[in-house]
């Protein structure tokens, strides 16, 4: 990936302006995986606690997108783990965005995509086949909808209603 997001803003301010740009509030966030900088389009997730569709999205085909996953923040259990990780690489995801926690960090860490998420717990979630793919999310200082670009490295997260090119 050849892009920087500071770049990005940069180059792009009247989009950050109009709100077309937008910026996920980046305190807190872990990053993980061996892809530090990964952009695509967004395929969208809502689900608490539960990541049933979490593994049957990342089982279909990513075609270098970003999965993001809305979590309600929780910080009782993970969304993502090591074999969802390497589910997501072996199926082209480019890289998965949580709003909530992941776990085994060894493994998502060895695995060649990016992960970014508010944290980490031990604990898996249920399955209960409970959730919303396909929203708009409200994540931490942004609004998400399907299709929107992702673009995330070591700076942090941007959401923009179309690609953008490099500035």
């Amino acid at each position: 990936m050849n892009f920087a997001t500071a770049d990005l803003c940069d180059a792009h301010e009247d989009q950050l302006a109009a709100g077309t740009l937008r910026v996920l509030t980046t305190t807190g966030w872990q990053a993980l995986g061996k892809a530090t900088r990964f952009a695509g389009p967004a395929a969208t997730l809502k689900v608490f606690e539960d990541n049933s569709l979490v593994r049957a999205t990342l089982e279909t085909a990513g075609d270098g997108r970003v999965l993001v996953v809305d979590g309600g923040g929780s910080m009782r259990c993970a969304l993502v783990g090591g074999n969802l990780g390497l589910l997501a690489e072996k199926n082209g995801w480019a890289g998965i965005v949580v709003n909530g926690c992941v776990r085994d960090t060894l493994e998502l860490n060895d695995c060649g995509i990016g992960v970014r998420a508010l944290g980490l717990h031990p604990r898996r979630s249920q399955r209960r086949n409970a959730g919303e793919r396909d929203v708009a999310l409200q994540m931490p200082g942004a609004l998400v909808r399907p299709g929107d670009w992702i673009y995330a490295d070591e700076d942090g997260v941007l959401v923009s209603d179309t690609g953008l090119a490099a500035g």
